[in-house]
């Protein structure tokens, strides 16, 4: 499986840094990244899902007004 390189570079190398900090710190996204190392997913594909997964938890936090949640993070 390759990864895209559709989108914007600059926004993909400003959530880099963030989602190894994530896989390291964050509680969900660590669990995150070791569900798809056990499927078998390569460390670059893992951090690409971690920059996704920041993404959705900031639409979302922006969307909803709620703080962030770790309980519902991990539910999805």
């Amino acid at each position: 499986t390759r990864i895209s390189k559709m989108g914007s570079s600059r926004l993909r190398a400003g959530l880099y840094m963030p989602a190894i900090s994530a896989l390291t710190y964050n509680e969900a996204i660590r669990a995150m990244g070791e569900r798809l190392r056990e499927r078998g997913k390569t460390g670059k594909q893992i951090v690409c899902a971690a920059m996704r997964k920041l993404l959705n938890i900031a639409y979302g936090v922006l969307k909803s007004g709620q703080p962030f949640d770790a309980k519902l993070a991990l539910a999805h």
